[in-house]
């Protein structure tokens, strides 16, 4: 077997403006992490950068699931199926990064904590946008960004806003479902209950999955999506404990007891309860 060599670059290679770094911004992106304990604790910097790949995966969720409403209003099966299967990888990379705040000990983390303030993921807007566009809508959560306006009006123009099981739905009514008028003229401001009606409508789609094979396939990411996510709020629960026990959070939430109370929230509901009945119409 020949030895592998590497190609040097072309001469208009050689002397083009861009580079990996230059187009990565390396720069900026490598000089982000800003250890404040003093002296600097060794284990500060595996927490910024922990949270930072956290909040980039979660740039990429919310660009993906932009990119998925907008193939809902078009009628664009295809495009939501490609979108929600990247959008339920990209969570299953944020979950596997637990595993390693699990070599955090609690003393190492007690050695930069004072340092952190009143910063929190509790905080996290990316992550209140994100869960605000699956269908999570708190009224108190925009208040939590009253230190930052620009963010405060965008949360509250999503709550105002249809989340992703609405343009599903209504996506489904384009298409001659009997969806009950009620959920498609709802506040969009509260988080949709489940109805028995929604319900009802998609055990007739699953008890013919091969008619209805794309919307099946829809619904069953969409699963995906909200299984992954609940798993990753009890991983989160159970690192938390770990680490601090049961004492508050750094943004002053009541920590694994805030944290324990919103494993068990569902994002699509109706999805979950016709699992529970027979899917025969």
């Amino acid at each position: 077997m020949k030895d592998r060599k590497q190609v040097p670059p072309s001469d208009a290679e050689a002397t083009a403006s861009l580079t990996y770094g230059g187009y990565l911004g390396l720069d900026a992106l490598l000089s982000a992490q800003l250890p404040r304990s003093s002296p600097e604790h060794p284990d500060e910097m595996l927490f910024i950068i922990q949270h930072q790949i956290t909040e980039l995966w979660l740039k990429l969720a919310l660009h993906e699931l932009e990119a998925v409403m907008m193939a809902l209003r078009s009628d664009d099966l295809n495009q939501t199926r490609l979108g929600l299967a990247r959008i339920c990888e990209i969570e299953r990379q944020m979950l596997a990064q637990w595993t390693l705040f699990d070599t955090l000990t609690p003393q190492g983390y007690a050695g930069f904590r004072g340092a952190l303030g009143t910063a929190s993921g509790f905080q996290s807007w990316q992550f209140r946008q994100f869960e605000c566009l699956l269908g999570h809508r708190d009224p108190e959560v925009p208040a939590i960004f009253a230190h930052d306006p620009a963010q405060r009006r965008l949360l509250e123009r999503l709550q105002q806003s249809p989340a992703l099981f609405d343009e599903f739905l209504r996506h489904l009514a384009r298409q001659g479902h009997p969806v009950p008028t009620r959920r498609l003229r709802r506040d969009w401001r509260t988080a949709a209950a489940a109805d028995d009606d929604v319900v009802r409508l998609l055990q007739r789609i699953y008890a013919d999955a091969q008619a209805h094979a794309d919307v099946h396939a829809v619904c069953e990411l969409l699963v995906d999506i909200d299984q992954q996510l609940q798993i990753w709020r009890y991983r989160h629960m159970k690192t938390v404990e770990r680490i601090i026990g049961r004492r508050r959070g750094t943004g002053g939430s009541d920590g694994v007891a805030y944290l324990r109370r919103g494993i068990n929230v569902q994002c699509f509901p109706e999805l979950w309860l016709l699992r529970g009945e027979e899917t025969s119409a």
